[in-house]
């Protein structure tokens, strides 16, 4: 009895919780790291490249940085909603500097944690004051928008998105789906680069979007990861939002500034809710306020003034847009190198989805077999479900990735 009762005192009072499941691309990373290979190479992460395999600090950013230690301007909190001046500058860059929606201040604009603190801020105000509705999210789409609402009990409904006999965008199916969907119901959309799948809609099946989102009286919510880092344009990538925008929509927008700026581990973005009219955006952002004080109470600084000198400074933006362009452009030439390499070498399938495609991400119809292969036996990290990331090819292992490929669809067989 004694050894009993000394047995229940030892037991943890977390006794009874199981293992979480490991995130499916952190998971991927951390086989790539623990890989001893010299010739290991990492198509999963979502970060950008240089043509050497290396992180790359903008330059336009290392400037602002120069700027910041000048000024020093210490490190006091941020107001809850963040800086004043990146609130103007962050959301111009959405909706454009002429945008009447800012003239009318009919949005209301918090900065935000990144990305991911921007869809978990919008997830709680969904939860709060729009309960009684469900969000249609994309399949595939990224993790974390599952995770989050999940995590905040909005109820999530899925639509087809992705032709896999294809590799391109299942239109008709997405219709299908958001047709049959509750009225009212919150529609997550991603405005440019499709987070995994890289396929976007073409302006026209914007449109019709927009026509049955105003037909079944949907809420817009768009995860804008990508503006600029796309196509190099920033009104090409910015259309889909300002197109709902001028068609008066009442919409939701999560920015962020990690990809198109490079700013991944400062987490740096905004939270933006266009409202009818200037009375309801002041209680809406009266909200947003009140839920970030019970969540992470003030934003970070040193990111915010980054961003702000970037965009608000003539010489510093301009430069910026160049440097964006340039990624682009890199991403977008290492697709055309895939593409023809496997053309060249007449690789079984189509692969013309690889240059169709765009953003960071191709997902490039490879089979889970055929990953399996090129992780176990070319060292080659990718998703199971065949998303590389654009951004780890360069000139130097480009080759040895197409052939790689090469072998794997044709002499890998699926088990059965």
């Amino acid at each position: 009895k004694k050894g009993k009762k000394k047995k229940e005192k030892e037991m943890s009072v977390f006794t009874g919780i199981s293992l979480a499941p490991e995130d499916p691309i952190l998971g991927v990373v951390a086989a790539f790291n623990a890989d001893p290979s010299p010739h290991k190479i990492n198509l999963s992460a979502g970060t950008y490249r240089d043509d050497d395999g290396k992180p790359v600090v903008l330059n336009s950013v290392k400037k602002a940085e120069r700027e910041l230690i000048e000024k020093n301007e210490g490190h006091e909190y941020l107001p809850i909603e963040g800086l004043k001046k990146f609130r103007e500058v962050a959301i111009e860059l959405l909706l454009g500097e002429n945008s009447k929606t800012i003239q009318e201040e009919r949005v209301a604009v918090c900065q935000s944690i990144s990305g991911t603190g921007a869809i978990t801020v919008a997830a709680a105000f969904l939860q709060k004051f729009y309960s009684n509705h469900k969000i249609l999210i994309s399949n595939p789409t990224w993790s974390n928008h599952f995770n989050i609402m999940k995590d905040r009990q909005v109820e999530i409904l899925f639509y087809r998105y992705f032709d896999e006999q294809t590799n391109s965008l299942n239109f008709n199916a997405m219709l299908e789906d958001i047709n049959a969907a509750p009225n009212g119901s919150i529609l997550l959309l991603h405005p440019c680069a499709h987070n995994p799948t890289g396929v976007d809609p073409t302006k026209e099946q914007w449109e019709t979007i927009a026509n049955i989102c105003r037909e079944k009286s949907f809420l817009p919510f768009f995860d804008c990861a990508y503006q600029g880092f796309a196509s190099g344009d920033l009104e090409r990538d910015g259309y889909a939002i300002r197109l709902f925008d001028s068609l008066g929509f009442e919409m939701i927008i999560a920015q962020s500034f990690a990809k198109n700026m490079g700013l991944y581990g400062e987490r740096c973005g905004t939270i933006s809710i266009i409202c009818k009219d200037s009375n309801t955006t002041k209680l809406v952002f009266s909200q947003l306020k009140s839920i970030i004080r019970a969540i992470y109470s003030s934003p970070p600084a040193y990111c915010a003034r980054i961003a702000t000198a970037v965009l608000s400074q003539k010489e510093l933006k301009d430069e910026w847009l160049q440097e964006l362009k340039g990624m682009a452009d890199r991403v977008k030439s290492m697709r055309e190198a895939l593409y023809n390499q496997l053309m060249a070498k007449g690789t079984p399938g189509k692969w013309d989805h690889i240059i169709n495609q765009i953003g960071m991400f191709s997902y490039t119809g490879l089979k889970p077999h055929h990953v399996k292969f090129l992780v176990e036996n070319c060292h080659i990290y990718l998703l199971a479900n065949g998303r590389i990331s654009m951004a780890g090819i360069n000139s130097k292992n480009i080759n040895y990735i197409a052939e790689s490929i090469h072998i794997a669809v044709t002499t890998v067989q699926a088990s059965l």
